[in-house]
């Protein structure tokens, strides 16, 4: 997907692009849905978007015009209800990375509505699309003087319980509050004394959480982590085979993803026979993938595919303390600002 191709823009003038992703993500840079909603559909609508790169601040132009799917990451996607039907009519499907953590209390997420306020758009979420199209984060995992394991555990499964019927995964990772200089000025300034993970931390606090799941039985996975952990996936984010379960029916993603399906075999007690790596469909045939996509541009531990990121770092209103994308508050509060002056503009930040 290099080769380029002419993008009209809101004046009339054509520029050449060559970001015309099948897969968009929206995003790891900022909450899209959450308070850019209406920005994304409108330039959904449009059939474009721009975006600042963050590392040569130069400004590149996104085409829609090949996109088939989006993973959503929020951790407020209500605003979501009142635009997803448009999705249908682009034919374009979508899943949701749902981040409810329970800290509003600790002062980690002071602007993030009420728990319970997002349990239910979360289930109004999956009564709209469906289970298995809203996935569970408790991300990151937060230790303080105030949060230990044992009291993070009491949060996870309150927010567990609250869930249960309408999620089977729960995605985790532990912040790395070390190797992010500004979250650790920022955590500093809010007088929260954090804890730093370690290994015998991390085996300890999974072993707790998988007994914790034998209530509930969900996939539990973690995000971006190198450590293996016993009962616990490495998660794909941005999942390859996640994306052919959802949307098999779309022959030009099918396509894109390299997936040949081929009918279901059964032995002589009517056991289904999936070849190793299939993926067996509700259509009776098992999808078959013929290469993988990785993500050379992420971490080395993230298991995503590959996909366009349309976010912007800098922009999130929602200021929790341990924020990676948002290396100024006031700066991401002034982005905020300059995208309500201009909401409909190519780029998230009205310009």
């Amino acid at each position: 997907m290099n080769d380029k191709i002419n993008i009209t823009l809101d004046d009339g003038s054509i520029v050449e692009s060559t970001m015309h992703p099948v897969i968009l993500s929206a995003s790891r840079a900022t909450d899209i849905p959450a308070f850019y909603a209406d920005w994304f559909f409108y330039r959904l609508q449009k059939g474009y978007s721009a975006w600042i790169n963050p590392f040569n601040n130069k400004k590149g132009y996104v085409s829609y015009r090949d996109t088939r799917f989006i993973v959503f990451w929020s951790k407020n996607p209500r605003p979501l209800l009142d635009h997803i039907d448009k999705l249908d009519n682009h034919n374009i499907g979508c899943y949701i990375q749902y981040t409810l953590n329970d800290y509003t209390n600790d002062g980690l997420e002071k602007n993030v509505p009420p728990l319970d306020e997002r349990v239910d758009t979360f289930k109004r979420l999956v009564e709209r699309l469906g289970k298995g199209r809203v996935i569970w984060r408790f991300d990151p995992m937060v230790l303080t003087d105030k949060i230990d394991e044992n009291i993070l555990l009491e949060k996870i499964s309150r927010v567990g319980n609250l869930l249960k019927g309408y999620t089977e995964k729960l995605i985790f990772s532990f912040a790395d509050i070390a190797g992010y200089r500004k979250v650790k000025h920022n955590l500093k300034e809010a007088d929260i004394l954090y804890t730093e993970w370690n290994e015998e931390r991390m085996r300890s606090f999974a072993t707790q959480l998988v007994k914790l799941n034998m209530k509930w039985k969900y996939t539990l996975a973690t995000c971006g982590e190198t450590i293996d952990l016993p009962g616990v996936e490495h998660n794909h984010c941005i999942d390859h085979d996640l994306i052919i379960k959802l949307a098999h029916r779309d022959r030009a993603l099918m396509d894109y993803l390299g997936v040949t399906k081929i009918p279901v075999q059964k032995d002589i007690f009517g056991n289904a026979n999936i070849p190793s790596g299939g993926i067996l469909l509700d259509d009776g045939t098992v999808a078959i993938q013929k290469k993988k996509m990785p993500d050379k541009g992420q971490r080395l531990a993230c298991g995503c595919m590959v996909s366009k990121d349309i976010g912007q770092y800098n922009t999130c209103p929602h200021q929790c303390e341990y924020c990676y994308a948002n290396a100024s508050k006031d700066l991401a509060l002034k982005n905020w600002q300059l995208h309500t002056q201009n909401p409909y503009k190519e780029t998230i930040i009205g310009i």
